[in-house]
């Protein structure tokens, strides 16, 4: 692990842990994308990865991380979590750029019902977010 990933993974962790979306934003590279789990499409641009980063912080419960693989600027972190009483298990896969922001991230989920419970969460704010994006 580089000094600057480690660095990253100190301050991810931290971000995540105390739900501190202002530093969430901070990390990532103005023209990252976003690979949701199943179901969702593809996200690009810092504004709409904050955002749905944000509520999935937010709306995961019990959210741990459990191991972790770094090389180079490539890094898996594998969590559990809750939506209400489904258990949930993932895996981020995180592409940090030259400056040690989050490049790519692209996150596996299972098992199915869970992503169905988040999704039925997070698509209505979704919709709300995007359609305000598209009237401004």
């Amino acid at each position: 692990m580089t000094v600057n990933t480690k660095a990253f993974l100190d301050e991810w962790h931290r971000i995540v842990s105390s739900k501190d979306l202002e530093a969430l934003r901070d990390i990532l590279a103005p023209e990252v994308t976003l690979g949701p789990p199943p179901y969702w499409m593809r996200l690009e641009g810092r504004d709409i990865v904050h955002y749905l980063l944000g509520l999935i912080i937010n709306t995961i419960d019990g959210f741990t991380y459990h191991r972790q693989w770094a090389e180079e600027s490539e890094l898996a972190l594998e969590f559990k979590g809750r939506v209400g009483e489904i258990e949930l298990q993932g895996v981020d896969l995180i592409s940090l750029d030259d400056e040690g922001r989050v490049l790519n991230l692209d996150v596996v989920l299972r098992p199915a019902n869970a992503i169905d419970a988040l999704a039925e969460i997070i698509r209505p704010q979704m919709m709300r977010f995007l359609n305000d994006k598209a009237s401004s």
